[in-house]
């Protein structure tokens, strides 16, 4: 009887040092950085530098939300090239990015919370153009431009091809046009959005070669308490229909 009760007591015990654990420092806040990605995240204005409620996008909204419920405090800020402020996130203690890629090669880097939605990579061409690839190799013979430091550039580089990168992937909507492309390498829904943006319509997609989930990630120091409490708020989000009305708003 004794041991029964010690057990109970103990367990108790361990049950309530979990529940300690699981607490979030109520002044803890995590520096969130993302960058114009449209239609998932942009500067309401358009410029390459935004704060807080002048962000708008698909991840801005779920993302918002998501830390309301968890009741977690953070910054929001919209900042240019990509490049700096993945390293920032990657570097910084307290520091997140989103939307990105959760890719094999970037998995030990960061604590990831998503998927937050969907991109698939696609090579899109114009619409006159009479261009047909069966895959990757056979589309190396051909300009294919990129935007620098993104995953789907990193991932041609690995896959031995050479893209043209830009510092904006929007401007590769306007060098497929003007001809200095052949092929655009970038995400589906996001690049027909910005192509949109920049009045080209009617791409065709050449080749789908790939199917990736944007996350947050977060910089390895952020407490594993948050990292979950913001995974078991989106999810909820997602079984709740959130996640696919802020979808359908932007698409």
């Amino acid at each position: 009887m004794w041991k029964r009760l010690w057990l109970a007591a103990a367990g108790a015990l361990l049950l309530m040092a979990s529940v300690a654990r699981a607490e979030i420092d109520p002044n803890y806040n995590v520096v969130l950085l993302t960058e114009n990605f449209p239609p998932y995240n942009m500067a309401i204005n358009g410029k390459n530098f935004a704060q807080e409620d002048n962000i708008d996008g698909i991840a801005a909204d779920i993302v918002r939300e998501m830390f309301k419920r968890a009741g977690v405090s953070y910054s929001l800020t919209l900042r240019f090239p990509w490049d700096r402020i993945y390293k920032l996130a990657l570097e910084k203690p307290g520091y997140g990015v989103f939307v990105t890629a959760r890719l094999p090669e970037r998995e030990s880097l960061f604590k990831w919370v998503g998927p937050i939605g969907p991109d698939d990579w696609v090579l899109l061409a114009r619409a006159d153009s009479d261009l047909q690839v069966n895959d990757l190799q056979q589309a190396g013979q051909y300009r294919i431009g990129a935007y620098k430091g993104d995953a789907i550039a990193e991932y041609l580089e690995g896959e031995q091809l050479q893209p043209i990168t830009a510092l904006r992937d929007q401007e590769n909507a306007r060098k497929l046009m003007a001809g200095q492309i052949d092929l655009w390498a970038t995400g589906d829904p996001a690049g027909r959005y910005l192509a949109r943006q920049e009045g080209v319509s009617g791409l065709k997609t050449v080749l789908r070669f790939n199917s990736a989930q944007l996350y947050l990630a977060l910089n390895k120091d952020v407490p594993d308490e948050v990292v979950q409490k913001l995974q078991a708020e989106l999810d909820k989000m997602r079984s709740e229909g959130f996640v696919d009305d802020i979808l359908g708003s932007y698409l």
